[in-house]
């Protein structure tokens, strides 16, 4: 469910990213743009979704966070591919730091922000 929240986010930022985003700050821009947004999504759905999906501990809510990573991954380089027709070489070139290239910020924000929307939801 909540992934599916995510991809749903995930799709319309990409179509936001191509359709005005980028036409008005190029690539680069685009690609900063449609990170943080995404980035975004993610903190707002990990923050409500967390108690629906009750973690009994850390360990747990980390386990959710690696799942959202591995379904984003997956879901990047497939639909990316096979859906979006983007090549393997232009899927691989967003992990590039070296270039610019932030996506590796939505895979640590996927990682810990479940963990993180946990712990702030702790009874004090």
């Amino acid at each position: 469910m909540e992934f599916g929240l995510l991809l749903i986010f995930a799709v319309l930022n990409g179509a936001i990213r191509e359709g005005l985003i980028t036409l008005r700050f190029g690539e680069q821009g685009g690609h900063i743009g449609s990170t943080a947004i995404l980035c975004a999504a993610i903190i707002l759905v990990a923050w409500f979704s967390i108690s629906w999906i009750g973690p009994k501990d850390r360990r747990e809510a980390l386990v959710i966070g690696t799942v959202w990573v591995a379904l984003t991954v997956a879901f990047k380089f497939l639909a990316g591919h096979y859906v979006f027709g983007n090549s393997w070489e232009r899927l691989i070139a967003d992990y590039n730091v070296f270039r610019g290239r932030l996506w590796i910020l939505v895979l640590l924000m996927s990682l810990f922000t479940p963990l993180w929307a946990f712990l702030q939801k702790l009874p004090v």
